[in-house]
Protein backbone atom coordinates (compact mmCIF):
# COMPACT_ATOMS: atom_id res chain seq x y z
CA UNK A 1 0.00 0.00 0.00
CA UNK A 2 1.43 3.39 -1.28
CA UNK A 3 1.74 6.75 1.42
CA UNK A 4 0.21 9.34 0.34
CA UNK A 5 2.53 11.40 -2.16
CA UNK A 6 4.69 8.48 -3.08
CA UNK A 7 4.72 7.51 -6.48
CA UNK A 8 7.09 4.41 -5.77
CA UNK A 9 5.91 0.73 -4.29
CA UNK A 10 7.73 0.61 -0.44
CA UNK A 11 10.62 -2.29 -0.13
CA UNK A 12 9.09 -4.96 2.46
CA UNK A 13 10.70 -4.32 6.22
CA UNK A 14 13.81 -6.59 7.48
CA UNK A 15 16.02 -6.33 10.18
CA UNK A 16 18.79 -6.03 8.94
CA UNK A 17 18.11 -2.81 7.05
CA UNK A 18 18.29 -1.28 9.96
CA UNK A 19 21.34 0.89 10.21
CA UNK A 20 22.97 3.43 12.56
CA UNK A 21 23.30 6.82 12.11
CA UNK A 22 27.28 8.05 11.71
CA UNK A 23 27.07 10.33 14.53
CA UNK A 24 26.49 7.26 16.64
CA UNK A 25 28.89 5.18 15.08
CA UNK A 26 32.02 7.58 15.43
CA UNK A 27 31.73 8.37 18.87
CA UNK A 28 31.35 4.36 19.37
CA UNK A 29 34.75 3.90 17.74
CA UNK A 30 36.31 7.07 19.74
CA UNK A 31 34.88 5.69 22.63
CA UNK A 32 36.65 1.94 21.64
CA UNK A 33 39.81 3.73 20.89
CA UNK A 34 40.13 5.27 24.30
CA UNK A 35 39.38 2.23 26.13
CA UNK A 36 42.16 0.38 24.26
CA UNK A 37 44.40 3.65 24.99
CA UNK A 38 43.63 3.03 28.89
CA UNK A 39 44.27 -0.60 28.48
CA UNK A 40 48.13 -0.06 26.87
CA UNK A 41 48.50 2.50 29.23
CA UNK A 42 48.17 0.27 32.04
CA UNK A 43 49.81 -2.52 30.82
CA UNK A 44 52.90 -0.38 30.35
CA UNK A 45 52.83 0.90 33.95
CA UNK A 46 52.46 -2.73 35.39
CA UNK A 47 55.57 -3.62 33.28
CA UNK A 48 57.32 -0.48 34.58
CA UNK A 49 56.83 -1.28 38.06
CA UNK A 50 57.64 -4.99 37.79
CA UNK A 51 60.91 -3.94 36.48
CA UNK A 52 61.34 -1.41 39.12
CA UNK A 53 61.16 -3.86 41.60
CA UNK A 54 63.28 -6.05 40.05
CA UNK A 55 66.06 -3.94 39.54
CA UNK A 56 65.71 -2.34 43.13
CA UNK A 57 66.35 -6.26 44.16
CA UNK A 58 69.18 -6.66 42.40
CA UNK A 59 71.22 -3.68 43.65
CA UNK A 60 70.66 -4.80 46.74
CA UNK A 61 72.53 -7.71 47.34
CA UNK A 62 71.92 -7.70 51.49
CA UNK A 63 68.72 -8.90 51.05
CA UNK A 64 66.81 -11.01 53.80
CA UNK A 65 66.16 -14.55 53.85
CA UNK A 66 63.58 -15.19 50.62
CA UNK A 67 59.77 -14.83 51.82
CA UNK A 68 57.77 -17.60 52.41
CA UNK A 69 55.94 -18.74 49.26
CA UNK A 70 52.79 -16.94 50.08
CA UNK A 71 54.72 -13.64 49.74
CA UNK A 72 55.75 -13.88 46.31
CA UNK A 73 54.28 -12.19 43.79
CA UNK A 74 53.06 -15.07 41.66
CA UNK A 75 52.57 -12.60 38.41
CA UNK A 76 56.66 -11.91 38.87
CA UNK A 77 58.75 -15.25 38.39
CA UNK A 78 61.81 -13.36 39.65
CA UNK A 79 60.44 -12.19 43.37
CA UNK A 80 62.55 -13.08 45.79
CA UNK A 81 65.75 -14.16 44.01
CA UNK A 82 69.06 -12.06 45.13
CA UNK A 83 72.14 -11.51 42.74
CA UNK A 84 73.39 -15.07 43.98
CA UNK A 85 70.82 -16.31 42.69
CA UNK A 86 70.65 -15.11 39.42
CA UNK A 87 74.17 -15.72 38.95
CA UNK A 88 74.66 -19.14 40.15
CA UNK A 89 77.64 -20.80 42.24
CA UNK A 90 79.88 -21.33 38.95
CA UNK A 91 79.41 -17.67 38.07
CA UNK A 92 80.53 -16.16 41.33
CA UNK A 93 83.59 -18.58 41.67
CA UNK A 94 84.88 -17.37 38.24
CA UNK A 95 84.09 -13.55 39.18
CA UNK A 96 86.14 -14.37 42.08
CA UNK A 97 88.89 -15.63 40.06
CA UNK A 98 89.44 -13.06 37.56
CA UNK A 99 91.00 -10.02 38.16
CA UNK A 100 88.98 -7.17 36.78
CA UNK A 101 89.99 -5.93 32.93
CA UNK A 102 89.45 -2.85 30.83
CA UNK A 103 87.64 -3.15 28.27
CA UNK A 104 89.91 -2.04 25.78
CA UNK A 105 92.40 -4.81 27.28
CA UNK A 106 89.55 -7.28 26.80
CA UNK A 107 89.27 -6.62 23.52
CA UNK A 108 92.55 -6.72 22.75
CA UNK A 109 92.77 -10.41 24.01
CA UNK A 110 90.29 -11.97 22.30
CA UNK A 111 91.69 -13.85 19.76
CA UNK A 112 90.49 -13.09 15.82
CA UNK A 113 88.15 -15.90 14.67
CA UNK A 114 88.33 -16.37 11.07
CA UNK A 115 85.33 -18.15 9.61
CA UNK A 116 84.24 -19.30 6.20
CA UNK A 117 83.36 -16.31 5.16
CA UNK A 118 85.89 -13.87 6.34
CA UNK A 119 88.81 -12.71 4.75
CA UNK A 120 92.12 -11.88 6.12
CA UNK A 121 94.05 -10.13 3.44
CA UNK A 122 97.12 -10.11 5.75
CA UNK A 123 97.19 -13.99 5.80
CA UNK A 124 96.45 -14.01 2.18
CA UNK A 125 99.40 -11.83 1.04
CA UNK A 126 101.95 -13.78 3.74
CA UNK A 127 100.40 -16.87 2.07
CA UNK A 128 101.08 -15.56 -1.50
CA UNK A 129 105.34 -15.03 -0.63
CA UNK A 130 105.74 -17.87 0.96
CA UNK A 131 104.34 -19.69 -2.46
CA UNK A 132 106.18 -17.21 -5.10
CA UNK A 133 108.69 -18.77 -7.23
CA UNK A 134 112.30 -18.25 -6.80
CA UNK A 135 113.87 -16.98 -9.74
CA UNK A 136 112.24 -16.36 -13.17
CA UNK A 137 114.11 -17.25 -16.90
CA UNK A 138 117.30 -14.48 -16.84
CA UNK A 139 117.29 -13.88 -13.27
CA UNK A 140 120.58 -13.71 -11.63
CA UNK A 141 120.61 -15.26 -7.98
CA UNK A 142 123.04 -16.56 -5.41
CA UNK A 143 122.30 -19.52 -3.40
CA UNK A 144 124.41 -22.44 -1.53
CA UNK A 145 125.85 -25.46 -2.65
CA UNK A 146 123.88 -28.16 -0.72
CA UNK A 147 124.45 -31.24 -2.38
CA UNK A 148 126.34 -33.08 -5.18
CA UNK A 149 125.34 -36.01 -8.05
CA UNK A 150 127.25 -37.33 -10.16
CA UNK A 151 125.56 -35.03 -13.46
CA UNK A 152 124.98 -31.72 -11.32
CA UNK A 153 124.74 -30.18 -7.97
CA UNK A 154 122.06 -28.56 -5.98
CA UNK A 155 122.07 -25.42 -4.66
CA UNK A 156 119.76 -23.43 -2.48
CA UNK A 157 118.35 -20.64 -3.75
CA UNK A 158 115.85 -19.66 -1.49
CA UNK A 159 112.95 -21.59 -2.94
CA UNK A 160 110.99 -24.46 -1.80
CA UNK A 161 112.84 -26.70 -3.94
CA UNK A 162 117.01 -26.38 -4.72
CA UNK A 163 117.98 -25.15 -7.94
CA UNK A 164 119.78 -27.62 -10.10
CA UNK A 165 123.06 -27.04 -11.82
CA UNK A 166 123.91 -29.13 -14.73
CA UNK A 167 127.22 -30.41 -15.07
CA UNK A 168 127.99 -28.79 -17.93
CA UNK A 169 126.53 -25.87 -16.96
CA UNK A 170 129.33 -25.28 -14.17
CA UNK A 171 131.45 -23.10 -15.83
CA UNK A 172 133.10 -22.59 -19.19
CA UNK A 173 135.93 -24.94 -19.32
CA UNK A 174 136.13 -28.57 -18.56
CA UNK A 175 135.30 -29.37 -14.79
CA UNK A 176 136.02 -32.86 -13.91
CA UNK A 177 135.89 -32.64 -10.01
CA UNK A 178 132.67 -31.40 -8.75
CA UNK A 179 133.26 -31.65 -5.17
CA UNK A 180 136.36 -29.61 -5.56
CA UNK A 181 135.08 -27.12 -7.53
CA UNK A 182 132.03 -26.52 -5.43
CA UNK A 183 132.36 -27.76 -2.22
CA UNK A 184 129.22 -27.90 0.10
CA UNK A 185 128.52 -24.72 1.59
CA UNK A 186 130.06 -22.44 -0.88
CA UNK A 187 128.13 -19.62 -1.83
CA UNK A 188 127.96 -19.35 -5.45
CA UNK A 189 126.21 -16.79 -7.72
CA UNK A 190 124.02 -18.37 -11.10
CA UNK A 191 121.28 -17.14 -13.69
CA UNK A 192 118.54 -19.01 -13.98
CA UNK A 193 118.11 -20.42 -17.25
CA UNK A 194 114.86 -22.93 -16.46
CA UNK A 195 111.84 -21.67 -14.26
CA UNK A 196 110.40 -23.76 -11.51
CA UNK A 197 108.65 -26.84 -12.46
CA UNK A 198 105.87 -28.99 -10.64
CA UNK A 199 108.34 -29.68 -7.96
CA UNK A 200 108.99 -26.52 -7.54
CA UNK A 201 112.52 -26.85 -8.81
CA UNK A 202 114.58 -24.69 -11.12
CA UNK A 203 117.27 -25.03 -13.51
CA UNK A 204 120.57 -22.99 -12.90
CA UNK A 205 123.68 -22.02 -14.79
CA UNK A 206 127.15 -20.59 -13.88
CA UNK A 207 127.95 -20.88 -17.13
CA UNK A 208 125.88 -18.82 -18.67
CA UNK A 209 125.96 -15.78 -16.28
CA UNK A 210 130.03 -16.05 -17.12
CA UNK A 211 129.13 -15.57 -20.92
CA UNK A 212 126.19 -13.17 -20.16
CA UNK A 213 129.15 -11.30 -17.95
CA UNK A 214 131.67 -11.29 -20.93
CA UNK A 215 129.54 -10.30 -23.52
CA UNK A 216 129.05 -7.01 -21.35
CA UNK A 217 132.67 -6.68 -20.59
CA UNK A 218 133.08 -6.79 -24.36
CA UNK A 219 130.43 -4.34 -25.73
CA UNK A 220 131.74 -2.06 -22.84
CA UNK A 221 135.64 -2.69 -24.84
CA UNK A 222 133.75 -1.89 -28.53
CA UNK A 223 131.95 0.60 -27.11
CA UNK A 224 135.06 2.55 -25.37
CA UNK A 225 137.18 2.39 -28.75
CA UNK A 226 139.61 0.36 -27.06
CA UNK A 227 142.61 -2.22 -28.65
CA UNK A 228 142.27 -5.53 -27.27
CA UNK A 229 145.69 -8.49 -26.89
CA UNK A 230 143.79 -11.62 -28.49
CA UNK A 231 145.73 -15.18 -28.60
CA UNK A 232 145.36 -17.19 -32.15
CA UNK A 233 144.29 -20.67 -31.06
CA UNK A 234 143.10 -21.83 -34.38
CA UNK A 235 142.74 -20.73 -38.14
CA UNK A 236 140.07 -21.57 -41.60
CA UNK A 237 140.15 -21.04 -44.81
CA UNK A 238 138.47 -17.39 -43.84
CA UNK A 239 140.82 -16.21 -41.25
CA UNK A 240 142.03 -17.19 -37.26
CA UNK A 241 140.12 -17.97 -34.27
CA UNK A 242 140.52 -16.04 -30.95
CA UNK A 243 139.77 -16.58 -27.56
CA UNK A 244 138.57 -13.01 -25.92
CA UNK A 245 137.04 -13.27 -21.94
CA UNK A 246 136.31 -16.56 -22.73
CA UNK A 247 134.35 -15.72 -26.03
CA UNK A 248 135.65 -17.62 -29.02
CA UNK A 249 136.31 -14.39 -31.42
CA UNK A 250 137.23 -14.78 -35.44
CA UNK A 251 139.59 -12.30 -37.51
CA UNK A 252 139.08 -12.55 -41.13
CA UNK A 253 141.77 -13.14 -43.21
CA UNK A 254 141.19 -9.43 -44.77
CA UNK A 255 141.52 -7.97 -41.86
CA UNK A 256 145.11 -9.40 -40.98
CA UNK A 257 148.46 -7.83 -41.54
CA UNK A 258 149.57 -11.00 -42.48
CA UNK A 259 146.45 -12.69 -44.33
CA UNK A 260 148.06 -15.14 -47.37
CA UNK A 261 150.39 -16.81 -44.14
CA UNK A 262 147.69 -17.03 -41.51
CA UNK A 263 148.39 -20.40 -40.66
CA UNK A 264 151.59 -19.30 -38.78
CA UNK A 265 149.76 -16.86 -36.61
CA UNK A 266 148.57 -19.60 -34.49
CA UNK A 267 149.87 -19.83 -30.98
CA UNK A 268 151.11 -15.59 -31.29
CA UNK A 269 149.23 -12.72 -29.85
CA UNK A 270 148.00 -9.75 -31.64
CA UNK A 271 146.23 -6.69 -30.91
CA UNK A 272 142.82 -6.09 -32.51
CA UNK A 273 139.94 -3.84 -32.81
CA UNK A 274 136.15 -4.64 -32.71
CA UNK A 275 134.15 -4.82 -35.97
CA UNK A 276 130.92 -6.78 -34.67
CA UNK A 277 129.78 -7.74 -31.58
CA UNK A 278 126.39 -9.17 -31.25
CA UNK A 279 125.80 -11.51 -28.14
CA UNK A 280 122.25 -12.36 -29.74
CA UNK A 281 123.66 -13.98 -32.80
CA UNK A 282 126.59 -15.16 -30.46
CA UNK A 283 129.27 -12.98 -33.38
CA UNK A 284 132.26 -11.43 -32.49
CA UNK A 285 134.05 -10.51 -35.11
CA UNK A 286 138.01 -8.75 -35.01
CA UNK A 287 140.62 -6.64 -37.14
CA UNK A 288 144.25 -6.57 -36.74
CA UNK A 289 144.33 -3.90 -39.35
CA UNK A 290 141.56 -1.57 -37.96
CA UNK A 291 143.61 -1.83 -34.60
CA UNK A 292 146.55 -0.46 -36.12
CA UNK A 293 144.65 2.13 -37.55
CA UNK A 294 143.57 2.82 -34.11
CA UNK A 295 146.70 2.98 -32.72
CA UNK A 296 148.06 5.32 -35.42
CA UNK A 297 145.08 7.67 -35.18
CA UNK A 298 146.19 8.16 -31.65
CA UNK A 299 149.30 9.21 -32.86
CA UNK A 300 148.40 11.54 -34.74
CA UNK A 301 146.48 14.87 -34.63
CA UNK A 302 144.94 18.22 -36.75
CA UNK A 303 147.74 20.89 -37.46
CA UNK A 304 150.67 18.08 -37.25
CA UNK A 305 153.50 17.27 -40.09
CA UNK A 306 153.60 13.61 -41.16
CA UNK A 307 155.80 12.11 -43.74
CA UNK A 308 154.94 9.04 -46.35
CA UNK A 309 155.12 7.86 -49.53
CA UNK A 310 152.64 7.99 -52.28
CA UNK A 311 151.07 4.77 -52.43
CA UNK A 312 149.09 4.87 -55.03
CA UNK A 313 147.44 7.83 -57.57
CA UNK A 314 143.82 8.44 -58.42
CA UNK A 315 142.04 11.09 -60.66
CA UNK A 316 141.08 12.71 -57.26
CA UNK A 317 144.63 12.88 -55.39
CA UNK A 318 147.10 10.58 -53.90
CA UNK A 319 146.74 8.20 -51.40
CA UNK A 320 150.13 8.35 -48.91
CA UNK A 321 151.22 5.53 -46.96
CA UNK A 322 152.17 6.81 -43.00
CA UNK A 323 153.42 3.45 -41.55
CA UNK A 324 150.07 1.33 -41.27
CA UNK A 325 147.19 3.71 -42.41
CA UNK A 326 146.43 5.58 -45.14
CA UNK A 327 146.03 9.63 -45.50
CA UNK A 328 144.79 11.03 -48.38
CA UNK A 329 146.00 14.30 -50.38
CA UNK A 330 142.84 15.29 -52.00
CA UNK A 331 144.32 17.10 -55.52
CA UNK A 332 142.61 20.38 -54.25
CA UNK A 333 145.04 20.09 -51.20
CA UNK A 334 147.85 19.92 -53.33
CA UNK A 335 148.96 23.29 -54.43
CA UNK A 336 147.68 26.95 -54.77
CA UNK A 337 149.03 26.99 -58.55
CA UNK A 338 147.37 25.30 -61.56
CA UNK A 339 148.29 21.50 -62.49
CA UNK A 340 146.83 20.11 -65.65
CA UNK A 341 148.36 16.50 -64.25
CA UNK A 342 148.89 15.04 -60.41
CA UNK A 343 151.99 13.37 -61.65
CA UNK A 344 153.89 16.87 -62.50
CA UNK A 345 154.29 17.08 -58.74
CA UNK A 346 154.61 13.54 -57.39
CA UNK A 347 155.15 9.79 -58.29
CA UNK A 348 154.30 6.81 -57.49
CA UNK A 349 157.03 5.93 -54.62
CA UNK A 350 157.48 9.52 -53.85
CA UNK A 351 158.27 11.41 -50.41
CA UNK A 352 155.52 13.57 -49.34
CA UNK A 353 155.70 15.67 -46.30
CA UNK A 354 152.23 17.16 -45.71
CA UNK A 355 150.04 18.63 -42.62
CA UNK A 356 146.96 16.89 -40.98
CA UNK A 357 143.86 18.51 -41.75
CA UNK A 358 140.86 16.16 -41.33
CA UNK A 359 141.34 13.47 -38.67
CA UNK A 360 138.23 10.61 -38.61
CA UNK A 361 138.82 7.01 -36.93
CA UNK A 362 135.77 6.12 -37.29
CA UNK A 363 135.43 6.40 -40.91
CA UNK A 364 139.28 5.45 -40.82
CA UNK A 365 139.72 9.00 -42.87
CA UNK A 366 142.98 10.75 -42.52
CA UNK A 367 143.33 14.62 -44.83
CA UNK A 368 146.57 15.68 -46.20
CA UNK A 369 147.62 19.30 -47.12
CA UNK A 370 150.79 20.63 -49.02
CA UNK A 371 149.28 23.57 -50.57
CA UNK A 372 149.44 25.09 -46.44
CA UNK A 373 153.23 24.88 -46.95
CA UNK A 374 153.73 27.05 -49.58
CA UNK A 375 154.90 30.84 -49.20
CA UNK A 376 153.32 31.63 -52.69
CA UNK A 377 151.25 29.56 -54.57
CA UNK A 378 152.19 27.14 -56.60
CA UNK A 379 155.95 27.38 -55.22
CA UNK A 380 155.48 22.91 -54.75
CA UNK A 381 155.30 23.05 -58.57
CA UNK A 382 158.42 24.85 -58.99
CA UNK A 383 160.68 24.26 -55.65
CA UNK A 384 159.27 20.98 -54.41
CA UNK A 385 162.78 20.13 -53.16
CA UNK A 386 163.14 23.57 -51.22
CA UNK A 387 159.56 23.21 -49.93
CA UNK A 388 160.36 19.74 -48.29
CA UNK A 389 163.39 20.78 -46.92
CA UNK A 390 161.54 23.62 -45.31
CA UNK A 391 158.70 21.73 -44.19
CA UNK A 392 158.73 21.56 -40.19
CA UNK A 393 159.50 25.51 -40.12
CA UNK A 394 156.63 26.13 -42.54
CA UNK A 395 154.06 23.45 -40.80
CA UNK A 396 154.59 25.50 -37.31
CA UNK A 397 153.70 28.49 -39.24
CA UNK A 398 150.59 27.20 -40.92
CA UNK A 399 149.87 25.40 -37.66
CA UNK A 400 149.24 28.94 -35.92
CA UNK A 401 147.61 30.13 -38.85
CA UNK A 402 145.22 27.68 -38.42
CA UNK A 403 144.83 28.47 -34.82
CA UNK A 404 143.93 31.42 -35.27
CA UNK A 405 141.39 31.01 -38.04
CA UNK A 406 140.10 28.54 -35.51
CA UNK A 407 139.68 31.31 -32.77
CA UNK A 408 138.01 34.21 -35.81
CA UNK A 409 135.36 31.44 -36.14
CA UNK A 410 134.82 30.18 -32.61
Amino acid sequence: MSGPGSDSPKKPFSPGSLQKPLAILAINKKEEEERREREAEQRRQAEAAAQQQVQARLESPQQPARPGAGDVDAADPMAGMTMADLLGPADQQRRRQAPPQQPQAQEQAKPREVDDFDFDEEAFLAALDENEPIGATGDVVTGKVIEHESDGIYVDIGGKAPGFMPKGECGLGVITDLKNRFPKGMEVQVLVTREQNADGMVTISCRALALRQAWERVRQLEKDGKVVQVKINGFNRGGCTCDLEGLRGFIPRSQLNEGENHEALVGKTLGAAFLEVNPDTRKLVLSEKKAALAARFSELEVGQLVSGHVASIKPYGFFVDLGGVSGLLHHSCVTGGTMRDLREVFQQGDEVKALVTELDPGRGRIGLNTAMLENQPGELLVSKDALLAEAQDRANRARNMMRIQEQNAG
